[in-house]
């Protein structure tokens, strides 16, 4: 006699387990805690198996007979419902394992082992923001172009061009990743070449006049903020090295005797070299009593052991009155030195791009040294210093 629900409902654990059955093998197993669990017996082979098919009531007994006609299907064509769930499983899992989401996270570990932080922290939120919702769970040789376009498109409809196309970026390294790694067997991301508009280069906002310079370093002294920000800010435009540099200096890479900051450059992996102006090394010694006894030369304002805020130079240009998208930006800095250097002072553009930390081979295809146009550099850094102030003071 079939089962109902009402049957099942009324069904009383006692001391031992008991069945109640349906039809065509199906049965409920009523344990001794109350436990009602849905069994299948069939035969496979001339054997007798078992198969659970859940618990009443989260499976009903519409679900529970359901999944007993998927199973004698099975059955009809030869296969073990038993060894099939085993299989599914399998895969299911093997599916999960080679997810987008888990090999882009993987690509991350293993990508940014010796790149910045920041860096690695951009990258993984543009995947978290605009593709695992979409495409994380599935399998990474399943994902096609035009999935990808879809998932780009999105980013590029928010007026941000420029993260989709770094989105894209970051996506086609993590399928070359997958192809290395065997688990998958190509990038579709070459395919999407053209697919979005060309982004249009957006400069760092920088001052390259004079007298822009001028009023900009007479703000820098009149600045009322913190001795740790203000002293970052009047050093800026004096080592004109990347924002991230700059905040993050160490007093073990500093040597004021020898008027030299030396330390490895987290863009190009190269060791660098700044001589200090005379300038340079008055407010390095200005700011060594308050910080000198820890790591980092600005110290972070909540935690001293951590370095100054990513964010605390633009904001205090803001503060000054300065939109650092359009007028001057921390690393602004960098771009103001290269052009005055160049234009106004007739330094040689070699000496000035090795003082940048930037990647120019020589006429014999040397790569960058550190110590090379040493001497130039020196004389350079101190020229341009004495040039600051000479603009600062209206000479």
């Amino acid at each position: 006699m079939a089962l109902s629900d009402i049957s099942i409902r009324n069904a009383k654990p006692t001391s031992k387990a008991f069945k109640l059955y349906d039809e065509q093998g199906l049965f409920i197993q009523v344990t001794p805690s109350g436990g009602k669990w849905w069994r299948l017996k069939f035969r496979f082979e001339g054997k007798e198996k078992l198969i659970s098919l859940g618990v009443y009531p989260d499976v009903s007994l519409k679900l529970a007979r359901d999944r007993r006609d998927d199973a004698r299907k099975l059955l009809a064509q030869g296969v073990d419902p038993s060894e099939h769930r085993k299989a599914s499983k399998a895969s299911k899992k093997d599916s999960a394992a080679n997810s987008l989401e888990v090999i882009a996270r993987e690509w991350v570990e293993s990508f940014f082992i010796n790149k910045s932080a920041s860096h690695k922290v951009r990258t993984l939120r543009r995947l978290e923001s605009y593709i695992f919702p979409w495409l994380g769970a599935k399998p990474i040789s399943d994902v096609t172009a035009p999935q990808i376009l879809e998932a780009v498109n999105r980013v590029k409809d928010l007026n941000k061009l420029e993260t989709a196309h770094r989105t894209l970026q970051a996506l086609s390294q993590v399928f070359r990743h997958a192809v290395q790694t065997g688990r998958s067997y190509r990038d579709p991301c070459v395919d999407l070449k053209g697919a979005l508009p060309s982004s249009i280069v957006k400069h760092m906002a920088a001052f390259t006049e004079p007298h822009e310079i001028a009023e900009l370093l007479r703000a820098i002294d009149g600045f009322t903020g913190s001795l740790t920000v203000n002293t970052a800010l009047r050093l800026a435009p004096l080592v004109f090295v990347r924002p991230s540099e700059l905040r993050t200096a160490k007093w073990a890479d500093i040597d004021l005797e020898a008027k030299e900051w030396r330390y490895r450059v987290s863009k190009t992996k190269t060791d660098h070299l700044v001589p200090l102006s005379e300038q340079a090394v008055k407010l390095f010694s200005e700011i060594k009593p308050v910080s000198g006894h820890g790591e980092f030369v600005f110290m972070g304002g909540h935690d001293p052991k951590k370095p100054m805020s990513d964010a605390a130079i633009n904001a205090a240009l803001k503060r000054m009155g300065y939109d650092t998208q359009t007028q001057i930006t921390g690393h602004g800095f960098r771009a103001m030195a290269r052009t005055i250097l160049h234009e106004r002072l007739n330094i040689d553009p070699y000496v000035i791009e090795h003082q940048l930390a930037h990647k120019v081979p020589d006429a014999l295809g040397a790569a960058y040294n550190r110590t090379k146009f040493i001497e130039q550099r020196k004389a350079m850094m101190q020229t341009w210093a004495d040039y600051l102030d000479e603009l600062k003071a209206g000479v």
